[in-house]
């Protein structure tokens, strides 16, 4: 029909169009991010290099009062400042991510820890954050909370998005939960449910590539029906996650059970192409006997979880 002709032409236009405009948008920000540090460079070459040069120079003072005539706000004094420690905390070109935006740039540049600035910057890659994802990451303390080993050699993923990372690299201790339900009345079940919905809502707090199997995942083995808590698959590491939730301290016999379902889904469900099976134990209370124990194993994690109220913020 003639109609459907003029409809696939101008459907046509349109989707080339939204992707000429993704392109556009994409090229635009690296322009401005690349800008900005140039920028950035010759203001510290004109203060005489980084060491010497003061913030509140005058001759940053000068620039910024003629720049923001001719070019608005963006180019004022306190913008100039900022521009130049973008320039000063990263100083290799290839280092500027285009993922980013200049707004994800300023959020970030406060942090003075260079790990810690690459595993935020890491962490809008991965997971395509927004400005205001980001500001809640940092909010919510993630990179505090992870591993101390894991802090000390962190790298800006590379050009093809490309970074080997493990569970560790991951994990939170404590995962914070929120909650606008009265923390008297949180349970195991409770406790589920916040953790599939910070998955399903990205909140980032179990990590990374994370894809909800099962609730009380059932499977048989041995004539006998046995139900996981929680499954996972995390894409990212290419295996599946048993997560045993416990609403009071960790029991030796918690190490037990989560290392005879993690059997169990290596036997019965993963392929020969996924990797081993991770489990992940997520108590109330950890126990200083249980947490010497559970370190001798290479796919067992244990970490705590804290409910935060939205209403008043107050930690379980």
């Amino acid at each position: 029909m003639q109609e459907e002709k003029y409809l696939q032409e101008i459907r046509s236009l349109i989707i080339n169009n939204n992707a000429d405009i993704i392109v556009r948008n994409f090229k635009n920000n690296y322009e401005d991010l690349m800008t900005k540090w140039n920028i950035g460079k010759i203001l510290v070459e004109a203060q005489g290099g980084e060491k010497r040069a003061k913030y509140g120079s005058e001759l940053i003072k000068k620039l910024g009062i003629i720049l923001e005539k001719e070019f608005g706000k963006s180019y004022c004094k306190r913008n100039l400042v900022i521009i130049r420690r973008f320039y000063i905390s990263f100083p290799i070109a290839n280092a500027v991510r285009s993922q980013l935006t200049w707004t994800h740039y300023k959020t970030i540049l406060p942090i003075k820890n260079e790990n810690e600035r690459n595993y935020y910057i890491n962490q809008v890659i991965l997971n395509n954050l927004s400005s205001r994802e980001l500001i809640k990451e940092i909010k919510n303390k993630s990179f505090d909370r992870l591993s101390y080993t894991d802090k000390n050699n962190i790298k800006l993923i590379d050009s093809t998005n490309n970074l080997p990372i493990s569970i560790s690299d991951m994990i939170k201790d404590p995962i914070i939960l929120e909650t606008d339900k009265d923390l008297n009345a949180i349970n195991e079940e409770s406790i589920h449910k916040l953790l599939i919905e910070s998955v399903e809502n990205r909140y980032l707090e179990l990590g990374t590539g994370f894809a909800l199997v099962g609730h009380e995942y059932k499977i048989t083995a041995y004539d006998k029906t046995y139900k996981i808590d929680l499954l996972f698959f995390n894409y990212k590491l290419n295996c599946f996650v048993v997560v045993e939730v416990k609403n009071k301290e960790v029991l030796p016999k918690n190490i037990g059970q989560i290392e005879f379902y993690t059997k169990l889904i290596d036997d019965e469900i993963k392929e020969e192409y996924n990797n081993k099976t991770i489990g992940i134990i997520i108590v109330k209370k950890k126990n200083k006997l249980v947490v010497d124990y559970y370190t001798s194993k290479d796919n067992i994690y244990l970490t705590i979880f804290k409910i935060i109220n939205t209403n008043d913020k107050i930690l379980m």
